[in-house]
């Protein structure tokens, strides 16, 4: 069996509508978080969750950490059932919510992670040589001595990651991770949370709104919405559905300009600006890039979609998703 099991899950929430006037009581009714949502992840798996607000995902990683118990189906993690075998469960793995701490406020974080490892049962040996390792990887050195309400945003982040991974747990979920951080922070996060899936075989499921962050990490993705999971597979092939059409302005120093193109690809032409369509299935970028530079000197270039958030905006549309 796999490492993680998910199998026809549900979960269902009660909410209360806005009481009407002259009437003493609330109506109610029930809304789906999860949906007959069915996968399985192998151990060492580094996996992408996405999908847009209010799809599920933070109720999965819930439910999959022991959290919230489910409606309906069936789940194991590593053999076990989470909210049933919770106290075995919760010491093999790790959970980085980005918008809440583990660590304690206003105390230096090397006395959290002495707390932690008391939690955790953790050997002095062990302790001493993880905290090390982790340290080193995440560049929080210096910071052990330092209060956490002292440290900025990348900085906590770093070191909430070090105290989940203090216990060496088989599967780390991450919820929004890279939050609110710097370019050069989620950079450094990034290259941490490759270096310990592929050194420590650590299962990593991470759930995000950041495209760059899946692109980055994750050779496998799957889509959440309303509910249901509407993919499951590799990131490349979700986003050649939708990105079907791409419009290119070039603008060139010289009005007279001989590109050679198929004619798959339309061009129409004003001086030294052109504007051309193409599919990247029939033609591809790299090689219309090569043409166009081949053909003149060129002064401005834009192509739509610009980044990957267009494409993934457009495929939510599509699938009804917002």
């Amino acid at each position: 069996m796999s490492y993680i099991h998910v199998q026809d899950l549900e979960k269902r929430f009660t909410v209360k509508e806005k009481r009407e006037k002259g009437s003493l009581l609330r109506k109610k009714h029930q809304v789906f978080a999860l949906q007959q949502v069915s996968f399985d992840i192998e151990q060492g798996e580094l996996l992408g969750y996405i999908g847009p607000n209010g799809a599920g995902k933070s109720t999965t990683v819930k439910i999959l950490s022991g959290i919230m118990t489910p409606d309906g189906g069936d789940v194991t993690v590593g053999g076990r059932i989470p909210w049933k075998e919770r106290k075995d469960h919760v010491r093999g793995i790790g959970v980085v919510f980005g918008q809440r701490t583990q660590l304690w406020w206003d105390v230096p974080i090397l006395d959290s992670y002495e707390l932690l490892k008391d939690i955790y049962r953790i050997s002095d040996s062990d302790y001493r040589d993880r905290l090390k390792s982790l340290a080193e990887a995440l560049q929080i050195e210096e910071l052990l001595k330092t209060p956490l309400r002292n440290l900025s945003l990348g900085q906590r982040m770093r070191a909430e990651l070090c105290g989940s991974l203090l216990h060496r747990p088989q599967l780390l979920f991450l919820d929004e991770p890279t939050i609110g951080l710097d370019a050069v922070s989620k950079l450094a996060l990034r290259d941490f949370l490759k270096w310990e899936n592929e050194q420590q075989g650590t299962t990593i499921l991470l759930t995000t709104h950041d495209m760059e962050d899946i692109v980055a990490l994750c050779p496998r993705v799957m889509v959440l919405g309303h509910g249901r999971k509407l993919f499951d597979g590799a990131l490349t092939d979700l986003l050649g559905q939708y990105d079907t059409i791409r419009t290119v302005n070039v603008r060139y120093e010289e009005s007279d300009i001989a590109l050679e193109l198929p004619d798959t690809v339309p061009v129409s032409k004003e001086g030294g600006n052109l504007t051309l369509t193409y599919s990247p299935k029939d033609f591809s970028t790299a090689l219309l890039l090569e043409r166009l530079q081949q053909a003149g000197t060129v002064r401005e270039l834009t192509v739509q979609p610009q980044n990957i958030d267009h494409l993934v905006a457009a495929m939510y549309r599509e699938l009804d998703m917002v």
